[in-house]
């Protein structure tokens, strides 16, 4: 299954999740698109549940299936931690996230497209690899020649706040993660569990 390019507004509405990570998705219609978008959330069976849930996780970070099945079952070989915990640090530490949580991105789409574009750094080299898995204390950074770009300069100014487990550097551009996220530092709109549960019945 190939990764999602279509509407993120109309997918945010359809999940109830905002993918952009802005809410402004639904901030004037919290429901799903279409003519019956205002009564179509009745209830779900256990199993419908769990799909919405992955599928909201697997959007809001979004990887194809292939991508999301692998690390799933990468973080189901980590001896420490819950199994959905673990996996969610697994997907914090994508270069294309941490590019979005130091705020050198506005969305993790545009990250993404700034790290297949060769304008990120990794330790100081060029890294294209969204899927990069960044080690606590490497510094990610901007590529000197990109650091002009009005995307990276616009991002950078509208940035509200960033997480704990990040340090950045105003002036370089460029920061790290300085240690792994706890779970409360990570999505509080995603219900791990119930994702877990979804892959252990159809795995």
């Amino acid at each position: 299954m190939s990764r999602y390019t279509g509407p993120a507004w109309k997918k945010s509405r359809r999940l109830g999740v905002s993918l952009s990570g802005t809410g402004k998705e639904l901030a004037r219609r919290p429901y799903a698109p279409g003519q019956h978008g205002p009564n179509s959330r009745g209830k779900k069976s256990e199993y419908g549940l769990q799909l919405a849930e992955k599928q909201k996780l697997r959007f809001s970070y979004g990887l194809n299936e292939r991508q999301f099945r692998n690390l799933f079952v990468r973080a189901s070989k980590i001896k420490e931690g819950k199994h959905g915990v673990n996996f969610m640090i697994l997907l914090e530490r994508r270069l294309d996230n941490v590019v979005y949580r130091l705020g050198l991105a506005s969305t993790r789409r545009q990250a993404r497209q700034l790290v297949n574009h060769g304008h990120v750094t990794v330790d100081g080299k060029r890294v294209d690899i969204p899927s990069y898995e960044v080690e606590v204390g490497q510094v990610v950074g901007i590529r000197e020649k990109s650091k002009d770009m009005v995307t990276v300069k616009d991002a950078v100014e509208s940035a509200v706040g960033r997480p704990a487990f990040i340090s950045f550097d105003d002036e370089k551009l460029e920061g790290s993660l300085t240690r792994l996220p706890e779970r409360e530092e990570m999505n509080p709109e995603i219900d791990e569990s119930l994702v877990v549960e979804f892959y252990n019945q159809v795995m």
